[in-house]
């Protein structure tokens, strides 16, 4: 399920907040909730979040997205409540809270970076135009989804085949692969490095795969979802 949260445009706030401050504000916002001390338990955390985007309507906006619709529905309910928020040093009037599912599909795009460790004890991520192997990199993707699922839905589901069967690399302006963020976290800067896809294909999604998929969809995949990596958008062929 997924959350739309949109702002009235301020020329004196970045299109793309620090991710660090966004994170915190999803947390503020769940603070008298049910879900107030998701920030602080030791496992996985079940949502992720896109890049912020202007709308058609030339609006600042991003979306939240978990598989927990109660996640969802106590986010809606506490910013709905909300005229201004403050998203790190910014203060933002919002314009728009809308909750809603999309279909599950066989085609998906990126919405922010998609972030895989190639070796987590060195904090060295994976680089696509230095390691060039598409293997590892599905293999980690698999592998890190089937934990989150298995986590979340205590069942060990093994995906016996590789996750997608075509991909497509959205390139940046300087014709390179990589995209790395700038996260600032208690005044400390520190690098992310991911890549963005215009196109992740499953040919066929199998009956007893669809739950699967769907929670992939909806959690995000890679790694720091929570920190707003790996979010992903159902498209139409």
């Amino acid at each position: 399920m997924r959350l739309k949260i949109t702002f009235k445009t301020n020329n004196e706030v970045p299109k793309q907040p620090n991710k660090h401050a966004v994170q915190g504000f999803i947390y503020s916002m769940l603070k008298d909730t049910e879900y107030g001390g998701r920030h602080n338990e030791p496992r996985f955390k079940f949502f992720t979040f896109s890049d912020f985007f202007i709308d058609r309507k030339g609006r600042l906006t991003f979306i939240v997205s978990s598989p927990e619709r109660g996640f969802i529905y106590a986010l809606y309910h506490s910013i709905k409540e909300k005229d201004h928020v403050h998203i790190g040093t910014h203060q933002l009037k919002i314009t728009e809270v809308r909750k809603f599912g999309v279909p599950l599909r066989n085609r998906f795009q990126t919405g922010s970076p998609i972030v895989v460790y190639r070796n987590s004890e060195e904090n060295e991520y994976f680089k696509l135009h230095a390691h060039l192997d598409l293997r590892f990199f599905l293999e980690r993707l698999r592998e890190n989804a089937e934990k989150k699922y298995s986590a979340f839905y205590d069942d060990d589901f093994i995906l016996d085949r590789p996750i997608f069967d075509r991909l497509i690399p959205k390139l940046r302006n300087n014709g390179k692969l990589d995209v790395y963020v700038k996260v600032v976290k208690n005044g400390v800067p520190f690098p992310v490095i991911g890549s963005n896809w215009e196109l992740l294909e499953k040919e066929r999604i199998r009956p007893e795969e669809k739950r699967f998929y769907r929670f992939i969809m909806d959690v995000g995949l890679g790694e720091k979802n929570s920190l707003g990596f790996g979010f992903l958008n159902p498209v139409r062929r």
